[in-house]
């Protein structure tokens, strides 16, 4: 626990100024990894794994006058490629021929897992350092966040030493059971990187795919119809949105989104129009959803964290009374 129960005599007052230069060490190192995904140049390979299922990425990232500028290339299955300049979000789906326009969400990737600023994290986590071990050849400096409530996940992270970027990462349950990982296989870090290797592969058959554009017309304000009876501690709207549909004739759908800095809940209203829906709870990998009918919309609520959190937040929306 962050606050403790005031020990007797000397033993006690010695303890509280160690325990609080430990939490301020173990938040510097987060920061340091914040700062370490955005401003450093790095390219590597990485391996997700989440149940029984695994894949395999190929990330390169580089920084210059321009920005910042990223191309993920999934490298197992279907071949998927995602390549960011700045805010924009292009999304290949080879075996579908389409393209995915959008700005970059709310949601982190990894080994962007941190918000900018870190500070509040402490409010939520007990934030504590580990120790030092090795991952992809690279000596790392294991960082502990602890849930200090059921609504969110735990989260291991381990850190290049020299240089703060994340090289591991591992979300766990209540029950300190993987529920993801994310853990370079081979890296480089501020090495010469060619801006060739930043192009799309699939950008010179764009003539014969189809290009979505999934940018939103984005406001705090937009879904201001719908009330959230229930308040989830730490977790702020961070995003609102009015997305288009993907299909001609098809239901404009609001987004929201919730943040505690770390973890992230998305909120789906869209019209229930001719289908066919019930009360309804599933997982894909380490992402949970929960689907409900209010009235005549259909809610789709889904995030990282426990699927309790989902239920609460959704089962207190409603419609305002007009």
């Amino acid at each position: 626990m962050r606050s403790m129960l005031m020990l007797l005599a000397l033993g006690g007052a010695l303890a509280a100024p160690a325990y609080g230069d430990q939490h301020g060490d173990a938040l510097a190192w987060l920061q340091k990894m914040a700062a370490a995904a955005q401003k450093l140049n790095y390219t590597g390979t990485f391996t997700y794994q989440s149940g029984d299922s695994s894949e395999t990425s190929r990330i390169t990232h580089l920084v210059d006058a321009s920005g910042e500028q990223e191309r993920l290339e999934v490298l197992d299955g279907s071949p998927r490629e995602v390549v960011r300049s700045n805010d924009e979000v292009k999304c290949f789906l080879p075996d579908d021929k389409v393209v995915i326009v959008e700005k970059r969400g709310q949601h982190k990737a990894f080994p962007a897992l941190l918000p900018a600023s870190v500070g509040s994290l402490g409010e939520h986590y007990h934030i504590r350092k580990g120790d030092v071990s090795r991952v992809a050849g690279l000596d790392s400096q294991l960082v502990t966040l602890e849930p200090k409530d059921s609504l969110r996940y735990g989260h291991h992270l381990w850190a290049d030493i020299a240089s703060g970027l994340i090289l591991k990462a591992r979300t766990v349950n209540e029950r300190n059971e993987t529920v993801e990982q994310f853990v370079f296989n081979q890296l480089q870090i501020n090495g010469v990187i060619d801006r060739a290797t930043l192009k799309p592969k699939f950008d010179a058959e764009g003539k014969a795919w189809r290009v979505h554009n999934a940018r939103a017309s984005q406001s705090l304000s937009a879904g201001g119809e719908w009330l959230f009876k229930t308040q989830l501690p730490g977790f702020k709207k961070s995003a609102g949105m009015r997305r288009q549909a993907r299909q001609e004739g098809g239901a404009e759908t609001t987004h929201f989104v919730f943040t505690d800095g770390l973890a992230s809940i998305s909120v789906f209203i869209e019209p229930l129009m001719d289908q066919k829906a019930e009360k309804a709870t599933y997982s894909v990998g380490a992402i949970n959803a929960y689907k409900r009918v209010a009235g005549k919309h259909l809610l789709t609520v889904l995030g990282e964290v426990p699927m309790a959190t989902l239920m609460r937040l959704g089962d207190g929306m409603e419609l305002r009374k007009k």
